[in-house]
C-alpha cells in the first residue's frame, strides 16, 4: 500500500495496548493501528519520550479515521505496573474491554557469558519476559468474552540464532517464544489468538546500539535486497496478525526478517 494512502477500516472499534511504543518498532506499530482503526494506549517508561509520545498522538488525531490515543508512563521493570497501564486504558477510552495486546518493550544486552552479571542479566528479563507475562495476565480479564482477543510478542532472530554474545537476550527471546506456544493453548478455547514476531535487523535504537560490523553482516546475509527492515515491515504483520483475517494463525513466531532466518 502506498504511503499516504488511506487504510481499510479493519480494526474500527478495537482498543490496543502497544508497551514501548515512543519509538521505532514500538511507535510504527502504534501508529498503524491506529491507521486502521484502533484506539491505542501508548506506554514509555523515560521522561526523554514525553516529546515523541505527544508528537505520535497528534499524529494519530491528525488521521480523523475514528482512532484515538493515549499514553501513559510507566517502567515495566516495576511489579504494579502491568495493572497500571491497564487501569490507564480502561479509563482513558471509558470502556471494559481490550482487544489487542502488543508486547514490543524490550531491551537489549549484548555481551559474552563470561562478561555477564546478575544486574544484567536480571533487568533483561524483568522487561524481555516478566513485564509480558504479567500485563497479559492482567489484559487476559479483559479479552472480549466473545473471542477475538490478541495477543502479539515482539521476539527476534536472537531467539534461536545464537548469537556468540547474545545468550542472555536470545534466552528472553526464547523464552517470550515459548510464553506464545503456551498462552496460545491457554487462551485458545476461548476464541483469542497468541502469536510471536521475530524480527531481523530492522532500523531502530536498538540496532544503533550494536557493533556496525554486526549489524553489517546481518544486512549483507538478508536475501530479500540486502536491506535492514523498518519500523512499517513489521508493523504491517502485526497489524495483520491484530485482525480478523488471522483468526486460524495461533502459537506461531513469524520470522519478519527479510529471510535473514528462514524457519
Amino acid at each position: 500500500m502506498a504511503s499516504g494512502t488511506p487504510k481499510p477500516p479493519s480494526l474500527a472499534g478495537k482498543v490496543a495496548i502497544v508497551t514501548g511504543a515512543s519509538r521505532g518498532i514500538g511507535e510504527a506499530i502504534a501508529f498503524d493501528l491506529a491507521s486502521r482503526g484502533a484506539s491505542v494506549m501508548i506506554t514509555y517508561t523515560s521522561a526523554s519520550s514525553e516529546a515523541k509520545v505527544e508528537n505520535l498522538i497528534a499524529r494519530i488525531d491528525s488521521l480523523k479515521n475514528g482512532s484515538s490515543a493515549a499514553c501513559v508512563k510507566a517502567d515495566l521493570a516495576l511489579p504494579g505496573s502491568p495493572q497500571q497501564i491497564v487501569d490507564a486504558t480502561l479509563s482513558a477510552f471509558a470502556i471494559d474491554t481490550i482487544h489487542i495486546l502488543v508486547n514490543n518493550a524490550g531491551i537489549i544486552y549484548d555481551k559474552f557469558m563470561v562478561d555477564s552479571d546478575a544486574e544484567g542479566f536480571d533487568s533483561v528479563m524483568q522487561i524481555n519476559l516478566r513485564a509480558p507475562f504479567f500485563l497479559t495476565q492482567c489484559v487476559r480479564k479483559h479479552l472480549p468474552s466473545a473471542g477475538g482477543g490478541r495477543i502479539i510478542n515482539l521476539s527476534s532472530i536472537g531467539g534461536r540464532s545464537g548469537f556468540p554474545n547474545g545468550s542472555v537476550y536470545g534466552a528472553s527471546k526464547a523464552g517470550l517464544e515459548a510464553l506464545t506456544r503456551s498462552w496460545a493453548s491457554e487462551f485458545g478455547p476461548a476464541g483469542h489468538t497468541v502469536n510471536a514476531v521475530a524480527p531481523g535487523a530492522t532500523q531502530s535504537d536498538m540496532l544503533d546500539q550494536l557493533e556496525e560490523s554486526f549489524s553489517e553482516s546481518l544486512r549483507k546475509a538478508t536475501p530479500m535486497e540486502n536491506r535492514f527492515g523498518t519500523g512499517q515491515d513489521i508493523a504491517d504483520i502485526v497489524s495483520w496478525l491484530a485482525s480478523e483475517e488471522s483468526r486460524w494463525v495461533t502459537g506461531q513466531t513469524i520470522a519478519a526478517a527479510g529471510g535473514g532466518v528462514m524457519y
